[in-house]
């Protein structure tokens, strides 16, 4: 690499010796999440993962990609960096656990003005946290320096993770009967939705905003916000272990009444209690401050419930025991009922 280095094109505003000072720094960070499967290591042109396909006899791989979104403002107002990249890469494996897949590895692709390479190791170091918790790979990535298209001072964040499945083990919402019961994951904030709202709501921008302490929050504005959103893998996959999960929706854009009825089955609705379903109190700020109707609120953020799976109501407690032994905050929310598709508060 000694010889790799463009005077021209550092004068056009890359510096592609900044991209090597960043891969050094990131790979301490990415070595903490190498599973058994990993073959090779950084700087090869694609990540090798071998297979474990032990108890899969008829293996499915599931994919799923997503990015962090306009809730990067707030790390650039912030100028606080290591926690988007668990965003990312929650909103990727949250999502394909719903089918029962178990992520297996990840990769992700930053976009920049300006390749600062300690920033850029503070963002794969939240992608490696993220990757810790669900319990797969960063097997690769991407670092594009891209001058005069992002601000000096701006970067996009987006990734997608690669799991596995029995195809006899593929969660859809074909098995799904009235009384069955539903189980609310807590989320700890807005998670990754939302935000253009949020920025709009709060006005973020202005001074001293994000610094401000509430005490119904226990924290400042921005530390709310900014909150990593939380990954549920592990917690998830332990009660697919046990229990027969009948559907998994991952309450993300679109909120309670977009993303419910996708575990839902035609002729099925999802009844819900407001009462066990408690909003956290960061909604009823936006909600207050912002003017925004119940109905709104319920279609755009996850109120406080990021994750809702659905078991037959016998086996209802016994999954909020296991979610909660792993750390979570789950309860039963509701049940569903006969009916149109769709979701009614109650």
């Amino acid at each position: 690499m000694n010889n790799s280095y463009s005077e021209s094109y550092k004068a056009a505003g890359v510096d592609v010796t900044a991209g090597y000072r960043a891969v050094e720094l990131m790979k301490s960070h990415v070595a903490r999440t190498m599973t058994g499967g990993v073959l090779g290591g950084l700087g090869g042109f694609g990540g090798l993962f071998e297979l474990d396909l032990a108890g899969m006899p008829n293996p499915v791989l599931c994919a799923g990609t997503d990015g962090v979104g306009t809730k990067l403002k707030l790390a650039f107002l912030m100028d606080r960096h290591d926690t988007v990249g668990i965003d990312c890469v929650a909103m990727c494996v949250n999502d394909i656990i719903c089918c029962g897949a178990k992520p297996l590895v990840f990769l992700d692709y930053i976009a920049c003005g300006k390749n600062v390479p300690e920033k850029i190791a503070q963002i794969v170091a939240g992608v490696a946290e993220g990757c810790v918790q669900a319990g797969c790979a960063l097997t690769g990535g991407e670092t594009a320096e891209m001058p005069g298209f992002y601000s000096e001072d701006e970067y996009d964040l987006a990734g997608f993770a690669v799991g596995a499945v029995d195809k006899s083990k593929i969660l859809d919402n074909t098995t799904v009967a009235a009384g069955d019961a539903l189980v609310g994951i807590k989320s700890n904030g807005v998670h990754s939705n939302g935000f253009s709202l949020v920025r709009k709501v709060f006005d973020v921008e202005a001074p001293g905003v994000l610094d401000r302490y509430y005490d119904e929050l226990g924290a400042t504005l921005g530390e709310a916000l900014l909150a990593p959103t939380r990954i549920y893998v592990k917690p998830v996959l332990a009660v697919m272990d046990e229990l027969a999960v009948k559907s998994v929706a991952h309450i993300t854009g679109g909120g309670f009444y977009e993303n419910i009825p996708r575990a839902l089955p035609e002729g099925k609705r999802a009844l819900i209690s407001k009462r066990l379903a408690t909003p956290l109190p960061l909604f009823d700020m936006i909600q207050r401050i912002g003017g925004i109707s119940e109905h709104d609120m319920y279609n755009t953020f996850n109120m406080g419930t990021g994750m809702v799976l659905v078991v037959d109501k016998d086996d209802a407690q016994r999954a909020v025991e296991i979610l909660n032994d792993h750390g979570e905050r789950a309860r039963v929310i509701g049940y569903v009922d006969d009916g149109e598709r769709g979701v009614e508060l109650c």
